[in-house]
């Protein structure tokens, strides 16, 4: 069974061909990243225009790079959320159309979910019940998996996502969006112990996480206390090594202590990781332990059409959504 899979929550456009949920065919993205480095971030409506432009294109290089014809796709699978409007609505929309014009099926999947999934991809062995940890830009969860489609919340943030906290870091420290490349390349000059940052808590919710207290650390590091200095640029290149790696030991380091723990206090038999922070080497080393733990391989932890389209084999009962299906901004597990 082939699945098209169309990816479109934020600023990559996204389209892959999956045989049977597993086989990558193709997986095309097209990043938007050079157009909103100059903003810090990503500029939301600029992000809807470029998917107008880039999706179309994509669909038609994912089937090229598969060699594979419209008629021969069986499912379109799409991202219908989180994730932000504008994009989400040309995603959508797409799939539509590509559904009624080709006379195929079609289902919306969850882009959180599709996370935990690509990590699933390559181990079709799976180990239920499991821990799943999302670590992105825009979320940041822990969720204990009964099975595919079944989940359980545990925790998540209560401010900003981890991702986020490293884009923000970044920029304090002159950093070019996006930030947690940067941060961790800085990471590894830098010793991690040189500011005694804390991981934030919150109060009754031993599971969730709170990067905003943190974030702030950072910036009376950087700015000093009252947050007055006019750039980071006050602080000398060795101490920025040395924010930087103290910064990704205490985040990073309180999501990996929260996630081992919760592995084993919910019977866990398997961790898998899902998201853009899961290419973060130092994520890796710090999740070891004694439960075994899958990652996404190589391409599949950013945005990316081969995991929705792997999710939506997974998810399809043999019906087709109904082309109703309203994107959906957020998405409660």
């Amino acid at each position: 069974m082939l699945t098209l899979g169309i990816e479109t929550t934020c600023d990559e456009t996204a389209v892959a061909v999956v045989k049977d949920g597993i086989t990558i065919l193709s997986n095309v993205i097209s990043s938007q990243s050079p157009l909103h480095r100059k903003f810090g971030g990503v500029f939301p409506e600029m992000a809807a225009r470029q998917h107008v432009d880039m999706v179309i294109p994509t669909i038609q290089e994912a089937l090229e790079t598969a060699q594979v014809t419209p008629k021969q796709i069986d499912l379109i699978a799409v991202a219908k959320g989180p994730g932000l409007i504008g994009p989400l609505l040309i995603g959508l929309n797409a799939a539509k159309a590509l559904s009624l014009a080709w006379e195929k099926p079609f289902i919306g999947v969850n882009h959180v979910e599709a996370h935990l999934y690509a990590a699933m991809m390559s181990n079709q062995a799976f180990q239920f019940p499991a821990l799943g940890v999302v670590v992105s830009g825009g979320h940041t969860l822990l969720i204990k998996i009964l099975e595919v489609g079944h989940y359980e919340m545990i925790g998540t943030t209560v401010d900003d996502a981890v991702g986020e906290a490293f884009d923000k870091v970044a920029a304090l420290l002159d950093l070019p969006y996006p930030g947690g490349p940067e941060v961790e390349a800085l990471a590894k000059l830098g010793d991690p112990r040189r500011f005694p940052y804390k991981a934030g808590k919150v109060k009754g919710q031993p599971w969730d996480f709170s990067f905003s207290g943190l974030k702030t650390n950072v910036l009376y590091t950087v700015k000093g206390q009252n947050g007055a200095k006019q750039g980071s640029n006050t602080i000398s290149p060795e101490e920025k090594c040395h924010v930087a790696a103290s910064f990704q030991e205490t985040a990073l380091g309180d999501i990996a202590a929260k996630a081992l723990i919760a592995a084993k206090t919910f019977g866990s038999f398997a961790i898998y990781v899902g998201g853009g922070v899961s290419n973060n080497r130092r994520l890796r080393e710090l999740l070891k332990g004694d439960i075994p733990v899958y990652w996404p391989q190589g391409g599949l932890s950013l945005d990316n059409g081969a995991m929705i389209a792997g999710l939506g084999f997974a998810r399809f009962k043999g019906k087709s959504d109904s082309l109703d299906l309203q994107p959906q901004t957020r998405i409660p597990f």
